[in-house]
């Protein structure tokens, strides 16, 4: 009896032991909220919300990246290190290093969120092309909307619409551009231009030695950061330009990726840019193949490089 007792008790003990030991650990934890404001190597810089001095967060192989849904954030959805961009609220977890770096266990954002930082990296705005298209429609037809008074009456209606919306727009625009102002700015230390077929997506063989030789040099490079963003011409409707655009910049990524040896913790998400930043007219066979383009740059942040 007196040994079962005994026995009984060691097993508490044990139990609370273990549990003081759970709680050490998760003291030893620390959680920060905030925004990316520069990603440099491994590594990436978080202004907190409480305006202090913003914690360098070392991203690791293991860090588990996640995009949040539902009230209370129970619906996730794991997504690879190169979603982190710069602009994007994140809620970061971990633990400290010798270094007073944040070694991140997990990084949580909203969907919403990655969205808007997405959106203005890449140089989209859905509401102004949508007025751009109607305007363009509208000019076209004049001779027939000029005939039709109703229809004139209408089609201003939503013009006003719209240009409300663009109003509302640019007001968000103007707000982000105040969020992202702290924006690390980089150097750019190498650029490739890789050229599309119309309509294909796949790499074609002669560009892959330039790759190969920009991943080769990007190693050499203390804190680089691999840029990737897509491009397509304007020929064809927004949605399936979106998408060429999209996959051509993935397909780039996944080359420098497995073939290059260039790891996700020093790559930002590829931009799909679609039909932005046009290079040459697209009037012409010549100019909408310099149009279909992926451009890849090797970048390093001017603090790194103390210019």
């Amino acid at each position: 009896m007196t040994r079962s007792r005994m026995g009984w008790s060691g097993y508490f003990l044990a139990l609370v032991l273990a549990s003081l030991a759970v709680a050490s650990l998760a003291k030893g934890q620390t959680q920060v909220q905030g925004l990316i404001t520069g990603r440099s190597g491994a590594t990436m810089t978080v202004k907190t919300q409480d305006g202090g001095e913003p914690v360098v967060v070392l991203l690791t192989t293991s860090t588990e990246v996640d995009e949040v849904e539902g009230l209370f954030k129970l619906r996730k959805k794991s997504l690879g290190l190169t979603a982190l961009i710069p602009g994007l609220p994140v809620q970061v977890k971990g633990t400290t290093n010798d270094q007073h770096q944040l070694v991140a266990d997990s990084v949580r954002f909203k969907a919403s969120d990655l969205k808007t930082a997405q959106d203005i990296q890449a140089g989209l705005n859905p509401t102004q092309q949508q007025v751009n298209a109607n305007s363009a429609q509208i000019q076209a037809n004049g001779q027939q909307i000029a005939a039709q008074g109703q229809e004139i009456s209408a089609n201003q209606q939503a013009i006003a619409g719209e240009q409300k919306k663009i109003a509302a727009n640019q007001a968000e625009i103007e707000a982000a551009n105040k969020r992202f102002g702290e924006l690390g700015e980089y150097n750019i230390l190498g650029e490739v231009t890789v050229y599309f077929a119309n309509g294909k997506v796949s790499i074609d063989p002669k560009y892959e030695p330039q790759l190969l030789e920009l991943a080769k040099k990007a190693k050499t490079i203390n804190a680089f950061i691999i840029q990737v963003q897509g491009y397509a011409s304007a020929v064809g409707s927004v949605a399936l330009n979106q998408k060429l655009s999209a996959e051509r910049a993935d397909n780039v990524l996944t080359f420098l990726e497995q073939q290059g040896q260039i790891p996700l913790t020093n790559v930002l998400a590829p931009g799909a840019m679609g039909t932005t930043d046009q290079v040459a007219s697209n009037s012409t066979t010549e100019g909408q193949a310099e149009n279909r383009r992926v451009v890849v740059r090797i970048l390093q942040n001017k603090g790194i490089a103390g210019t």
